[in-house]
């Protein structure tokens, strides 16, 4: 290609509002425009490298047996209804109504189309297992976007989804790609970590998300040195320190003005901040099915005795809902109690309620359960459900809110002085907590996530009456697993990591081109001719060049090759002719070297498979981790 017909033009100076390096440098070198706020277009040099990363991606699925389709970005909103996700997600699904008043949803991914192609296409157990992928466009409404290509609406994903006729075929498939997603990110020239995650709204019993770890990264991974524990916050378990086994002491209601906080009780009652109970007020956006359980066991505890500070010693497990009373509440009231010396995991607690969202409750909405802002107990409260966390249950004697501005109670106890209709970790791990397998010291570290895997069972088939006849003529729903990467992200990943103060350093592997060829000199001069005859050459000789015959000044066009990133630069120029020669010079490396015109092209091929080669010695064996949390 030569520059002079290349649609898109370089950028001295990024946009104001491009924050990080990859937005401001895909930007300026002219790989992408923006239209609106998270919605972008890829210009040529953007799409080349894409298609580039799309094909390594193809190589791998196609290796582990993958066969690719292409399923629609638009489609009937009965298919979510059937599984239950229409009414769970929020308002990030995109939703329309067609012109005959059906409701309709663009693509945010596809489970439940598979499942709906599950139920025409697959009768018996001879036609599993199967692997079936594709490439194409996603719309997600991101309430923030951010970070150019980092987090986007409009998005291209791979997503392929593995179908099996048990748990043991489906773990199969799931380690496969584990291991082939370290070799599509590695061959990107990439370096990542697979850590346990979230099921989200996907669902399932395992995830894993690959992350690449920057300081960009919105994701808080909790790493372990010592065993290789690793896992996103939002789901990290570590070793709670244990209490001090001590008998239960009568409750004692105490003075305590302008205690708000727990670092503020903890220094005025000198006592450390794990014997306290901290009292976490929020307000639930429940899933349907969730929110008729908790609506129950929130009108249990309504029924039951004001006088908390003495009930019986009743657990959750014995508790009797009813039934009976209707949820008129859109929102659930949720009273977290956790020990002072930790915080709440608003991830924890949320697939612990089942919940689709979660908000802080005002000051209002906490009073209205009878309990008090700064001095919250759950002692008394009513309409609330009511969570406490696994360390708390085991903490004797803690001090909590009185639910009175000015007073605390010392020497709470769970089970004798209150009782919660659920009780689960909700912790967030903290850098330095002991790991939950060895027991050395996490750490934390930022990542950005360019890839995620899922083992969802049955939930979609179940529900889409996706079903095979097995060996022994029982009809059985197929067990699924979704597997994705988002293309632009990790467009933008290798961008971040793979940059210097002068522009973009692209793998050979992803590269636009493999050559940026330059002539310097007029249009009329020998090292214009020599470079027309190279680019035709170097073409010829199945190599990719990106050729800079533009009538600009030699720092105008070194500026460029430096910013576009290409791998190798040739320069030609009349004082290198003078010797036959044209310079070559390695974007990663700052040693210049003139070649004889001669060996331009077998120099030329020599480096690129150098260059492969040594992406390719990044493609290692991972030991699989069945950690998913």
């Amino acid at each position: 290609m030569r520059m002079t017909q290349l649609f898109g033009q370089t950028l001295r100076e990024a946009p104001a509002e491009a924050q990080v390096a990859s937005h401001q440098l895909l930007l300026r070198a002219g790989f992408i425009r923006q239209l609106a706020t998270g919605i972008f277009s890829y210009l040529p040099l953007a799409r080349r490298a894409m298609t580039k990363i799309e094909n390594i991606i193809r190589e791998e699925m196609n290796a582990i047996g993958g066969q690719e389709i292409t399923m629609p970005v638009v489609h009937p909103a009965d298919i979510w209804k059937e599984t239950g996700r229409w009414y769970q997600i929020g308002s990030e699904m995109g939703r329309f109504k067609d012109k005959s008043g059906r409701d309709m949803v663009l693509a945010m991914t596809h489970e439940e189309v598979v499942a709906d192609l599950v139920r025409q296409e697959i009768r018996t157990y001879s036609q599993l297992p199967r692997l079936i992928y594709h490439i194409q466009t996603k719309w997600r409404d991101d309430p923030r976007p951010r970070a150019g290509l980092i987090r986007v609406r409009e998005f291209t994903m791979k997503d392929s989804y593995s179908l099996d006729v048990n748990e043991a075929g489906l773990d199969k498939q799931y380690r496969a790609h584990y291991q082939a997603y370290f070799n599509i990110f590695h061959r990107c020239g990439l370096d990542v970590i697979a850590v346990g995650a979230d099921m989200g709204m996907m669902g399932g019993s395992m995830a894993h998300e690959y992350m690449v770890l920057t300081d960009i990264g919105e994701d808080t991974l909790m790493l372990c040195d010592g065993c290789g524990y690793a896992a996103n916050r939002q789901i990290a378990r570590f070793q709670k320190p244990l209490a001090p086994a001590e008998a239960p002491l009568p409750v004692e209601k105490i003075a305590t003005p302008n205690t708000t906080t727990i670092a503020d009780l903890a220094a005025f009652l000198d006592i450390p901040a794990s014997q306290t109970a901290k009292a976490v007020f929020m307000m639930a956006e429940m899933a349907e099915s969730a929110n008729q359980r908790i609506g129950e066991s929130a009108n249990r505890r309504m029924g039951e005795s004001e006088n908390q500070q003495i009930s019986k010693s009743t657990s959750p497990q014995s508790a009797i809902p009813n039934p009976q009373l209707p949820i008129t509440n859109p929102e659930q009231f949720i009273f977290a109690v956790i020990r002072g010396d930790m915080e709440v995991n608003e991830t924890k607690l949320a697939n612990a309620i089942k919940a689709k969202a979660l908000r802080p409750a005002t000051e209002a909405e906490i009073r209205a359960v009878g309990a008090e802002p700064g001095y919250g107990s759950p002692i008394g409260v009513q309409g609330a459900l009511v969570v406490v966390d696994d360390a708390v249950v085991a903490s004797p004697n803690l001090v909590a809110g009185a639910n009175e501005p000015g007073y605390h109670l010392r020497n709470v106890n769970y089970g004798r002085d209150y009782t919660a209709d659920i009780v689960a970790d909700i912790a967030a791990a903290q850098a330095s907590d002991a790991c939950p397998v060895c027991g050395a010291p996490l750490r934390a570290e930022r990542g950005v996530e360019v890839g995620n895997i899922f083992k969802l069972g049955t939930r979609y088939t179940e529900a889409l009456g996706a079903r095979f006849l097995d060996q022994d003529g029982e009809l059985k729903p197929v067990v699924m697993g979704s597997y994705g990467i988002g293309i632009g992200r990790l467009l933008a990943c290798i961008a971040e990591i793979h940059h210097d103060d002068y522009g973009l350093i692209w793998p050979i592997t992803v590269a636009p081109y493999a050559v940026h060829l330059l002539t310097l000199g007029p249009a009329d001069s020998e090292a214009t001719a020599v470079a027309e005859q190279l680019y035709i050459e170097i073409q010829a000789a199945g190599m990719d060049v990106l050729f800079d015959d533009r009538d600009r000044s030699p720092g105008v066009k070194f500026n460029d090759a430096d910013l576009i990133g290409l791998p190798l630069r040739l320069t030609v120029a009349a004082r290198g002719l003078q010797q036959h020669s044209v310079e070559l010079k390695r974007r990663d490396r700052k040693e210049r070297e003139l070649i004889p015109l001669a060996d331009i092209i077998p120099t030329l091929k020599a480096r690129i498979a150098a260059m492969e080669a040594e992406i390719q010695a990044r493609v290692r064996q991972v030991p699989f981790t069945g950690l998913s949390d």
